[in-house]
């Protein structure tokens, strides 16, 4: 009714929202992972990200009950907006629990200590932001970029799963009914949810979580081309399967994903925020927002220059964008990224090496001494 006021308003009123998330779920990780004990670190963490598909869930579970309640001119006259109704409801019971939450105090510490450190070196003068001492560092600018590269299939295999694959299944291949794909959805976010907190959970019992980390983009290189392939099938068992062997794959990523975030910055908990906001926003930003635009693309170009014969090979191109993603990950978890425990146990053995081959170059030393001295 206001022209094109109405989507200028909408993308000013997403991003806005996207700097709530952007702080609150980074914020969540931090706050939980930095008041918990090694022991319990995995499952706190994916007790975060199971809440934020909870919201998913909770939003699906309402559009799905809208759809079956009113009809479809009612949902295109008025009922599209009775979801964002009910999400007023939440946003007090959010702005009380921010309230009164408190810092944890690892970072309290910290604070205390540099502005001590400030008062005593008296260089209140060239106090800088937390991000410039995060992107001074040449370590921790490699670790940055190593943490998007690993979150980078977990953000757009969430997008692809849950928020595109039901515009898919229904509105580009009318495999199935809208009602029914978002039933299959959220059926698959349930089951999800539970596997997070598995995986989170089994993730304190590794010694390195990342060991069980790899799995998942292992998983994943796999898992999206066997379920376009599924759904091909048309059956609505074969579609349930194909995303929930997705799911499954995703939740290993995800699992411990939280608590190894927040252990990369906890040598100084003063970026520990700051460093996984930015890491975990630049991934859902770059990977995970433009995934549903990325997938259509490559669906529409695939569907236009394909023949028959290669019909189902063009229906898994999608997957392989995905597929391609993983394999960064797995690179960007065993080869870029220097986890903390990497670093306190391969420089430990590295240093023992290095003495050993001191002490065993000293021997021969000696022995070659010896022998000359027999030789003379």
């Amino acid at each position: 009714m206001i022209g094109p006021t109405s989507p200028i308003l909408l993308i000013l009123l997403r991003m806005m929202q996207g700097l709530s998330v952007g702080g609150q779920l980074a914020g969540s990780y931090v706050l939980s992972i930095e008041q918990s004990t090694k022991k319990n670190r995995g499952f706190r963490g994916s007790v975060c990200d199971a809440s934020a598909a909870g919201g998913f869930l909770l939003a699906s579970a309402i559009s799905t009950l809208t759809r079956h309640i009113f009809s479809e001119e009612t949902i295109n006259a008025w009922g599209w907006r009775v979801p964002f109704w009910f999400s007023v409801l939440i946003a007090p019971c959010l702005y009380v629990v921010v309230g009164h939450t408190e810092e944890s105090k690892f970072w309290s510490e910290r604070v205390e200590q540099k502005e001590t450190e400030k008062i005593i070196r008296e260089v209140e003068e060239n106090y800088k932001p937390a991000v410039y001492d995060l992107l001074a560092s040449p370590f921790r600018r490699r670790q940055l970029l190593g943490a998007v590269g690993v979150l980078c299939t977990m953000t757009s295999s969430f997008y692809l799963l849950f928020l595109w694959t039901p515009i898919y299944l229904s509105d580009l291949r009318d495999l199935v009914d809208t009602k029914t794909a978002d039933l299959i959805t959220f059926v698959t976010v349930s089951i999800y949810i539970l596997l997070l907190l598995g995986s989170g959970w089994l993730s304190d019992q590794f010694p390195h979580r990342s060991d069980l980390i790899k799995i998942g983009p292992a998983g994943v290189v796999v898992c999206p081309l066997s379920m376009f392939g599924m759904f091909e099938s048309g059956s609505i068992a074969g579609i349930f399967v194909g995303q929930l062997q997705f799911a499954v794959c995703l939740a290993f990523v995800q699992g411990g994903l939280a608590a190894w975030e927040v252990e990369l910055w906890m040598a100084d908990p003063s970026l520990s925020f700051t460093g996984v906001a930015i890491g975990h926003n630049l991934a859902a930003t770059f990977f995970g927002g433009t995934m549903p635009l990325i997938a259509t693309s490559l669906f529409y170009a695939s569907d236009g220059w394909c023949s028959e014969e290669f019909a189902l090979f063009c229906r898994l191109i999608p997957g392989f964008y995905v597929s391609i993603l993983a394999m960064i990950s797995l690179y960007c978890l065993s080869y870029v990224v220097r986890h903390p425990h990497d670093i306190v146990t391969g420089e430990r053995i590295l240093r023992s090496a290095k003495r050993l081959r001191r002490n065993r170059e000293r021997e021969e030393k000696k022995r070659k001494a010896i022998e000359l001295s027999i030789q003379n």
